[in-house]
Parts: C-alpha cells; sequence; structure tokens
C-alpha cells in the first residue's frame, strides 16, 4: 500500500467521522433553533390575547357596564375580544390557531375538542400547573401548542355564570339557558390554546442543514485535491525519484543526478544524505577497481 493510498484512507476516515458529527451536532441545533422560533411566536400570540383580556376588562368593560341592562354586548366579554382579534390574524395566517376551549361554553364556537378536552383535564388534575408546551399532528403537519389554564378567579364572573336566572336577560336572549352556566368559583372551566405550525422552520432548518453539509463536502473535496498535489509534488515526487536513483546505483550506475539539497525540510535532507551516499559508495567502488 503507498503512500499516497494511506494518506487518502486516513484523511477519508477522518472526514467522514468529523462529518458525521458536524451534521449530527448541526442538525441538532438548528431542530432546537426551529422549535424555539415556533414557541416565541406562539408566546407571542398568547400574550397578545392576554393583553387584549385585560385591556377590555379595564378599559372597554367599565364603560358599557351599564348598557348590559338592556343590550348584551359581547364585547365587554375578554374571552370573546381576545377571539376576535386574534381571529383577524388568522386571516392572514391560516395555520395559525387561537382558542378559548371550554368544557361548558356559553358560545358554542368555545366548544372544546378531544385533544382540547383533554388539556383542560391536565391543568384540572395539576392545578399548580399554569403552562402546557407540546406537539401533535394536524391536517398540515406538525403543530406546537401552548396552553394556560382558564379559572375562575373573579367572583363577579359567576353573575353571567352561575345559574340562568342570575344571568342578564340580554345574554340569555343570546344563547340560551342550555350552556355556561353551573361554574364556580376557581373552578378551571377551560384553557387558552395558541396553535403554530412547525413545517414551515422546520423545513428552513432541513434546507440549511442541507446547504452546510453539501458546503463541508465541497471543502473537503477541495482540500483533498489540494492535500494530494501537494503531497504528490513534496513527497511521492521526490520519493519515487530518489527510488530510481537508489536503484540504479545499486546496479553501479552512478550517472544519476545529484539532488538539489537547497530547503531544510524532511525530503531537502534525506536528498543531502543520499547525494552524500552515492558520493561515498562511488568512490568506494572506485577504490576497489584501482585495487583489482
Amino acid at each position: 500500500m503507498g503512500i499516497r493510498l494511506k494518506f487518502n484512507l486516513v484523511l477519508v476516515i477522518v472526514f467522514l467521522a468529523g462529518f458525521a458529527a458536524a451534521g449530527f451536532i448541526s442538525r441538532q441545533l438548528l431542530q432546537e433553533n426551529a422549535r424555539e422560533e415556533v414557541l416565541r411566536n406562539a408566546r407571542l400570540m398568547m400574550d397578545t390575547a392576554l393583553s387584549v383580556r385585560a385591556y377590555t376588562v379595564e378599559q372597554v368593560k367599565p364603560h358599557l357596564d351599564k348598557q348590559l341592562e338592556e343590550v348584551f354586548l359581547p364585547q365587554t366579554v375578554p374571552a370573546y375580544a381576545a377571539t376576535e382579534t386574534l381571529h383577524y390574524i388568522q386571516k392572514k395566517y391560516r395555520d395559525y390557531g387561537y382558542k378559548e376551549a371550554t368544557l361548558n361554553p356559553t358560545n358554542p364556537r368555545d366548544r372544546a375538542t378531544d385533544w382540547e378536552a383533554d388539556i383542560v383535564q391536565q391543568f384540572r388534575q395539576n392545578a399548580e400547573s399554569k403552562e402546557l408546551v407540546s406537539e401533535r399532528t394536524g391536517g398540515t403537519g406538525r403543530i406546537l401548542y401552548i396552553a394556560k389554564p382558564i379559572q375562575i378567579t373573579n367572583a363577579a364572573c359567576l353573575q353571567c355564570h352561575s345559574v340562568p336566572s342570575a344571568a342578564p336577560a340580554s345574554m340569555i336572549k343570546i344563547y340560551g339557558e342550555a350552556n355556561g352556566f353551573g361554574w364556580k368559583h376557581n373552578e378551571i372551566i377551560g384553557a387558552q390554546v395558541v396553535t403554530v405550525p412547525m413545517d414551515i422552520p422546520i423545513l428552513n432548518a432541513d434546507r440549511t442543514f442541507k446547504a452546510f453539509m453539501a458546503s463541508l463536502a465541497a471543502v473537503f473535496v477541495v482540500v483533498f485535491i489540494v492535500l494530494n498535489l501537494m503531497l504528490n509534488w513534496l513527497i511521492v515526487r521526490p520519493i519515487r525519484r530518489m527510488s530510481l536513483a537508489a536503484d540504479k546505483v545499486s546496479t553501479g550506475d552512478f550517472d544519476v543526478p545529484e539532488f538539489s539539497d537547497a530547503g531544510r525540510d524532511e525530503v531537502s535532507v534525506l536528498g543531502s544524505s543520499f547525494n552524500r551516499m552515492r558520493r561515498s559508495l562511488e568512490k568506494a567502488m572506485q577504490m576497489i577497481e584501482r585495487g583489482n
């Protein structure tokens, strides 16, 4: 096995090991960054919904409370205001979702689906939990969701949701008496759920990963070619010339030209040593011929 083959074999093995390690680490980092990006978007939507809720309670509802005796205004309900506001975002970003998923809602559109009901039950079973982040597979692919419990901490909410007789007649006229009642103080009645698609960030991460790996492979090919050219020019060719010269000298052919002794690298030192050995051997052969 020649020097070039041994060198290339070691180089390829080292590259493949480094290529695999770099690929594994970079893919993990890109996937994690993609998920963090999705999670930031989900938190931004959740914070937007919470801000709309707070704005409705603090600055809208107080000015409209007097009108509720005559006509029910759903715009004064924090959940309704948040859902309607995020609905406008969903018109542009259709794969994004926000829902005030409730087990027994006043507004039928807020009724929890099976998987949303499971989230509400998790919050009920673990009252200390204030947030749930996980993934699921939807119709558009992988979806990350973030959920927060909806808990009746304000006793004033029970005015509309305890029993139908206590609720405003204007609200009963719109939604009826069948749903949205029987709530209790400190009860977890639902969950705010934000859903954000993961396909696009993951696709971008995969595209970046492929571009990085292709670039890494291209760099290796260039380095491989350059190193082989240098190996051939600086080591293989001089050693091959010395090998051929040594064969000729061993048969008594001393017409081989001397190697250049310029330079201080190992090949130059080897060339100088070969020149001295050749001259010494030539003198020794001449002395033997004279003695005969």
